[in-house]
């Protein structure tokens, strides 16, 4: 009986392939980028869940393989180094604050993994989404003045909004 060229089987078996041609080249690849072998290591694997993962499973018939995994790997590159940011800038907030009205460890480790549950959100969000979420939340603008920074009417961006604070419940639940 053929394996259907869908199925979850087959799915595994071209990621499979994938790993074993690829896998080597792409740590490589990432270990420059990063300077570190254990990091390279972790987006090497996390590149390879985002392909099980996938919805579209049409990339994995690839005729330039490491392209495309280049491309996924260099969007968790992105990520991996907006983290890195975040935490550095919320690490300088802190030390800013006097002794007494720091935060404990714990509520400091609860603040960031949400700064990053947050992050990660507004990522998934279609830029004119987030672009409007931002505008509003953080500089305070008009549904009009966003409307006509994005060149949208405000009946939209009262849709973006609408959207981008469902996520923002969703993420809280």
């Amino acid at each position: 009986m053929a394996i259907a060229e869908d199925s979850p089987a087959a799915v595994e078996a071209r990621i499979d392939q994938l790993y074993s041609a690829h896998a080597g080249w792409l740590r490589g690849w990432l270990r420059r980028r990063l300077e570190c072998a254990h990091s390279a290591e972790d987006l090497t694997q996390d590149t390879f869940i985002r392909l099980l993962t996938a919805r579209d499973r049409g990339g994995l018939a690839l005729r330039e393989p490491r392209a495309y995994l280049s491309t996924v790997a260099g969007r968790l590159l992105v990520n991996h180094y907006r983290r890195l940011s975040l935490e550095r800038t919320y690490r300088e907030a802190l030390a800013l604050m006097p002794e007494e009205q720091a935060p404990s460890p714990e509520w400091r480790l609860d603040l960031l993994e949400t700064l990053q549950a947050v992050d990660a959100m507004l990522d998934r969000l279609p830029r004119a989404v987030r672009t409007a979420f931002l505008m509003a939340q953080l500089e305070g603008l008009t549904y009009a003045v966003i409307a006509d920074h994005l060149g949208v009417s405000e009946r939209t961006v009262k849709r973006y909004m609408a959207r981008a604070l469902e996520e923002c419940i969703l993420l809280m639940e």
